[in-house]
């Protein structure tokens, strides 16, 4: 061996041996992993996290560093960050169009003679955080919104829009499977493409893979008027490697009428082929009115961004008709994604979990928070409010399942109360206060949703709304078990360890 390594050292310059290169190399590359991590970003990151990363560059050669630059990296500089600078020009281009087209202009003019004002004054400071933490997406009034619960509901609904679609449809979904509901889907929006309708189909890489590696949605490439597009971040020429930052909205827009949102995806687990086999629990929400050019204005962004297509040709009248008020249902949306100059959705979710005064209802099927949320969770109950979680019992990721169990023990100390929803797994994700101010949407109650992934919620101000759902997830409470502090103290403890040892990784959870 010796004698390899002499033999090694003469043909390298310098007297350098491979051992040394490769040593210098480790040296440099952790270095500049720990440096990275250090530098002061928009966004202190959590301790934690630093010193998980910067342990993991040091002690895993290369490997290491590579596994950093795919999920340790949660936000860009702005000026090399692609989407931002996407999104600032579509903005730009909107905001010209809108002093230029009639619909684009009614579009604006509408947002103004529908902002809805909230009487209580409970209302009025929340909806006054919304107005400064999303100042281009106001509360609108003379909407309605309408709940499904689980694929049997909500999928033939969307199905049926798609079909009475007259002009164009655009979907967009975190996971499109290869199976009965994917090609569904894909099979419908096929024909009205071939009919004539525009169609655009907007699928997350790394959610879809399964369906993209298995040549899905190759079989739909050369169909006029039907363009399915990617979304990834993993792009070498930009300089971009991340598999962390991934596009978990779920929409449908129809016509620029129709909208719909939630929490479902495009696959057989929400509406199992076997008809024996329960769906997962989820609930989908379809709304009209001035919210739907919003959804709109969203997708197409998101577009724009990963196709370079005309923003003429995106922000005109054919995408953004005229729309009469609806119903009487306030809403507004948040959008969120780490190209956003704050964390929005951990300051929405904190404001509104501040504005309770009597009880915070809260579903998701994966909990685990940054710190300021559970915290938020703790001092509410401390307040008196009454905060009750609902959450799966088990999950489908078993990490998840057992991160989300290091919190229980400091929540039920605090008097939160945790509901654990039998089987089948629960998808849904709710946040209701007091009643009548209600979160849904897309986003889980994790730091993935809330720092990593670009999401869009609804806001909705409506009491009427706000009783419905809570008719809705009081059936999912009843068939939940209630968690006892005493008797989660006594879990063994090798459980314990396990929770801790999955918790660890929460930042990228």
């Amino acid at each position: 061996m010796d004698h390899v390594l002499t033999t090694v050292a003469l043909t390298l310059p310098f007297g350098w041996s491979s051992v040394g290169i490769g040593t210098l190399a480790h040296v440099v590359i952790a270095l500049g992993v720990t440096l990275h991590s250090l530098r002061e970003p928009r966004e202190p990151r959590e301790p934690r996290s630093t010193l998980l990363w910067i342990y993991l560059a040091w002690a895993v050669p290369l490997l290491g560093a590579l596994i950093y630059l795919a999920f340790g990296i949660n936000r860009l500089p702005a000026k090399g960050w692609q989407k931002q600078r996407s999104d600032q020009t579509f903005l730009a281009a909107r905001r010209s169009r809108e002093s230029q087209s009639q619909p684009l202009a009614y579009w604006r003019g509408l947002q103004n003679a529908m902002l809805a004002h909230p009487d209580d004054p409970a209302d009025v400071e929340l909806n006054g955080v919304l107005n400064r933490l999303h100042p281009a997406n106001p509360l609108l009034g003379g909407n309605t919104i309408t709940t499904y619960t689980d694929g049997e509901e909500a999928y033939p609904a969307m199905l049926e829009a798609i079909r009475k679609a007259e002009r164009h449809i655009h979907l967009q979904s975190y996971i499109i499977g290869n199976d009965g509901v994917g090609r569904t889907f894909l099979d419908t929006l096929a024909e009205r493409a071939r009919e004539g309708l525009r169609v655009r189909v907007l699928y997350d890489e790394f959610g879809s893979a399964q369906a993209r590696l298995t040549g899905l949605f190759r079989r739909y490439r050369n169909i006029p008027n039907l363009q399915l597009v990617g979304f990834s971040q993993v792009n070498p020429i930009k300089r971009q490697f991340q598999l962390n930052l991934r596009n978990h909205r779920k929409l449908l827009i129809v016509d620029g009428k129709h909208g719909f949102t939630g929490g479902m995806n495009l696959y057989n687990v929400h509406y199992p082929e076997d008809r024996d086999v329960p769906g997962i629990r989820d609930y989908h929400f379809a709304v009209e009115g001035p919210i739907v050019l919003e959804l709109q204005y969203t997708f197409l962004r998101d577009w724009y961004y990963m196709t370079d297509e005309n923003a003429e040709t995106l922000l005109s009248p054919f995408h953004f008709p005229e729309i009469d008020a609806q119903g009487t249902t306030t809403m507004r949306v948040v959008n969120a994604g780490p190209t956003d100059e704050r964390e929005a959705l951990c300051d929405v979710n904190f404001a509104m979990i501040g504005s309770a005064r009597s009880q915070i209802l809260l579903g998701t099927p994966y909990f685990v928070p940054p710190e300021d949320m559970c915290r938020a969770l703790r001092v509410a109950a401390l307040r008196g409010i009454d905060v009750r979680l609902l959450l799966p019992a088990r999950t489908n990721h078993i990490y998840t399942t057992y991160a989300a169990r290091a919190y229980y023990e400091q929540l039920l100390t605090a008097g939160v109360r945790i509901f654990l929803r039998r089987p089948p797994f629960m998808h849904s994700k709710f946040l209701l206060v007091d009643g009548r101010n209600a979160m849904v949407g897309t986003a889980n109650f994790d730091n993935r949703s809330l720092k990593l992934n670009y999401e869009t919620n609804l806001v909705v101000f409506d009491a009427a709304f706000g009783d419905s759902l809570k008719h809705r997830v009081s059936g999912d409470f009843a068939q939940s078990d209630e968690l006892d502090l005493a008797a989660w103290k006594r879990r063994p403890a090798p459980q314990k360890l396990v929770e801790n040892l999955f918790n660890l990784a929460s930042p990228a959870l």
